[in-house]
């Protein structure tokens, strides 16, 4: 999750109540919340960030489960407000599907989706909170653990590109 526009705090609370009433889903955890600096070059705030981890049904076959998640995530952002702006642009929430379960889905045709997410490894916005719920978790087609990658994306990003936020 990741959001600099409007309360986003709120905005999460949100998030992950209507992450939990998804058919079938249950809420398993939620790492500490992180601020960090945007990518992409457009000049904006900085966001907040977090991961959760949901248990959803499978689907049918992993593909099939991954999808639907996804659109799941794109309705629960069109709900709580999410406007269209320009790539990596400000955003009132973002919600990204990192992984699903131990499957690599490849479906690059509309809607886009690959997992794990095709950029988490260059993420340490996604990466740091990932690794405090799953540190030794080594993600399909990895050959490092989240905690491994973390790190080394810490060393290239710098220490205060990414840091917990104080609650409080």
């Amino acid at each position: 999750m990741g959001a600099n526009v409007g309360d986003t705090r709120l905005t999460f609370e949100h998030a992950l109540r209507a992450l939990a009433s998804l058919p079938g889903a249950s809420l398993e955890a939620v790492s500490p919340l992180y601020k960090s600096k945007p990518v992409g070059g457009v000049e904006q705030a900085d966001f907040l960030n977090a991961v959760a981890a949901v248990a959803v049904p499978a689907g049918p076959d992993p593909e099939t489960g991954a999808l639907a998640l996804l659109l799941a995530l794109k309705e629960i952002e069109h709900a709580l407000g999410r406007q269209p702006r320009e790539r990596w642009g400000p955003r009132e929430i973002d919600l990204d599907l990192l992984l699903f379960g131990d499957h690599q889905v490849d479906r690059t045709e509309d809607p886009w989706l690959v997992v794990p997410h095709a950029e988490m490894a260059n993420r340490l916005f996604a990466l740091a909170p990932l690794a405090d719920l799953a540190p030794g978790l080594t993600p399909p087609g990895w050959s490092v653990s989240v905690a491994k990658a973390r790190d080394q994306r810490r060393k290239l990003d710098g220490a205060g590109a990414v840091v917990p936020v104080e609650l409080g």
